[in-house]
């Protein structure tokens, strides 16, 4: 059998920034040629990031990446790298009009292009567009009709991208009936929980559908509400795991694979199944033998369920904060288990002296919460100053008559132009604290915890919350380290601390039992009556329900934040502001 050494690289490319992106395709591809790579591949859109959105729609755009594509083709071969074939994906536009999409020619598209020898020497675009969730690529692009093919060294390499391997038939079934030896996948697959073990097992059936080994390769990194966590892999063609890159961590995974010989008939231009016509492109080079010694990359050991939540949770916001242009951030530390726990995901994301907090004490505030907060800061190193509001909460109850709610509001709106006001002061970005069971209910106050522009916990229910937190502790303790959360602070009743001994129990179920029956209403869309079948308290399941409903409007308006469920506030979940229907 021929060999043939691959290199995939598992990058983080940044939305709209060509020449940083173009950059880091010359670097990797250098390392990968330094290692005898003989085809080296890029993540979906590698050159202008993932996902750019209604960027696609500019012209300008679109033409501002076509142009750096061919201008990357000549500096690698200028750069002496020009023999190696690169796979890189980027924003193109279609030739031909789309009459069945009603989409002229032009159109833009999803695209990734093969660069060698100082030319681009075959385009393709994505042929299955995904239009769920976070996807929203009809919107933007049209498809792509050809299945392209490489001959290099003796082997034929079928192309596609992300979707193509997720939806049933195209470009799997017709890299079997073009006889291909490899199928090589680039991806801009996000993050969410258990999401790896759904790859694992698709990457294997989509072997066995082509009748060949699969290479997938992935980008890392975060772009707003997205985070992507690598996981590239590379199977056989009987699904077993020849190499697996680790988990959010860039990587260049490069190994020897030992794959059929390409068939001699030339049948460029047939059409395959799902109507798409296959391309072949003539790389050159004869069929090598193994190495005498093989490389082989291994398989990065997966991470726990908390560990891979957590690296979701830093990626996302240290891409977050590095990518808008910031170097540090600033969170209200209120002693409690949620801004505890972003202080904490800061201090991994950017490191303790960029993180700057403020504690923001009131006359309701309790000295086991100041002192907590304080000891968060010492254990973790973080930078730390304590500003009351309670001068301006008497001055602002001395103009005008508050109780109740309103009163209550008011210290948290008071912390949030605080925080708003030290930021535009300092230019430290600031980070908002609210969890998912809190946004979901409305239990937060809007212009006031709500004030910031990322929220690190936005899609991490209260109970995960806690565990996250001592997850973290312990993780601190297997290193050798200080716990940065103080134990008190996981173990005492959460509250806001805005009335005389208030708990959040005064207003919410159990958190437990809250996020259990959050989870069937939010991600499973579960309906009110399916609900008070599974067991739930009729009275219950309608007073929570009524909360989600008419808390949507203060969710539009919250911060964005690392996306780590099924279906997460933002991007997956879209419901009507106004809306009267109360059955679920």
């Amino acid at each position: 059998m021929p060999n043939l050494r691959l290199a995939l690289c598992q990058t983080d490319p940044w939305v709209g920034d060509l020449a940083r992106n173009g950059d880091e395709v010359v670097r990797r591809t250098k390392q990968a040629a330094e290692a005898g790579a003989q085809l080296v591949a890029f993540p979906e859109m590698a050159l202008t990031g993932y996902p750019v959105e209604d960027l696609a729609l500019r012209h300008s755009f679109v033409e501002a990446s076509r142009a750096a594509l061919v201008a990357l083709a000549a500096r690698l071969a200028a750069e002496g790298l020009g023999g190696v074939p690169v796979v890189v994906g980027y924003l193109g536009r279609s030739e031909h009009a789309s009459p069945r999409f009603n989409r002229p020619a032009g159109s833009p598209q999803n695209c990734a292009a093969v660069l060698h020898r100082g030319e681009v020497v075959t385009r393709f675009a994505k042929h299955h567009l995904p239009n769920y969730g976070v996807f929203d690529e009809f919107r933007w692009f049209v498809p792509g009709d050809q299945l392209p093919v490489l001959r290099l060294h003796g082997v034929d390499v079928a192309l596609a991208i992300c979707e193509d391997i997720w939806q049933d038939g195209g470009r799997v079934t017709a890299a079997r009936e073009a006889g291909a030896g490899l199928l090589l996948v680039v991806n801009g697959s996000p993050y969410e929980r258990n999401k790896d073990d759904q790859r694992l097992e698709l990457v294997r059936r989509r072997a066995a559908e082509a009748g060949c080994a699969l290479a997938y390769v992935n980008m890392v990194g975060g772009q707003d509400e997205l985070v992507f966590d690598g996981d590239s892999i590379v199977v056989g063609a009987d699904g077993e795991v020849l190499a697996r890159a680790p988990q959010f961590e860039e990587h260049l995974l490069v190994l020897d694979l030992d794959l059929p010989a390409a068939a001699g008939d030339d049948t460029d231009g047939l059409l395959l199944g799902d109507g798409l016509h296959l391309v072949r492109t003539e790389l050159g080079g004869g069929p090598q033998a193994a190495p005498a010694e093989p490389l082989t990359a291994g398989v990065a050991p997966r991470l726990s369920d908390e560990a891979e939540i957590w690296a979701a949770l830093v990626s996302g916001t240290r891409a977050y904060v590095a990518k808008n242009g910031f170097d540090s951030v600033l969170i209200g530390l209120s002693g409690g288990i949620d801004s505890a726990l972003v202080a904490a995901i800061a201090v991994d994301a950017v490191g303790a002296p960029n993180v700057h907090c403020v504690s923001m004490p009131s006359r309701y505030s309790s000295q086991h919460s100041r002192d907590d907060a304080a000891e968060l800061a010492r254990r973790t190193g973080l930078r730390f100053r304590t500003v009351s509001i309670a001068p301006m909460f008497d001055a602002y109850l001395g103009a005008v008559e508050l109780t109740g709610l309103a009163e209550e509001n008011l210290q948290s709106r008071l912390r949030g132009t605080l925080l708003m006001a030290i930021s535009n002061q300092e230019g430290h970005l600031v980070l908002a604290p609210g969890n998912k069971s809190e946004l979901a209910v409305g239990y937060s106050t809007l212009y006031g915890d709500s004030v910031g522009a990322y929220g690190p916990v936005k899609d991490v229910y209260k109970s995960l919350v806690f565990r996250l937190a001592r997850w973290r502790n312990e993780e601190a303790g297997r290193r050798g380290e200080v716990p940065p959360i103080p134990e008190h602070t996981i173990t005492k009743p959460p509250s806001a601390e805005l009335r005389p001994d208030q708990v959040d129990t005064d207003s919410l179920p159990d958190y437990d039992l809250l996020d259990s029956l959050l989870t069937r209403y939010i991600e499973g869309d579960e309906g009110r009556d399916a609900i008070v079948a599974a067991g739930f308290d009729p009275a219950l399941v309608d007073r929570v329900v009524r909360l989600v409903d008419t808390a949507e409007y203060k969710r539009r308006q919250y911060p964005p934040g690392p996306k780590i469920s099924a279906k997460n506030f933002g991007r997956d979940r879209r419901l009507p502001i106004t809306n009267r229907w109360r059955r679920g």
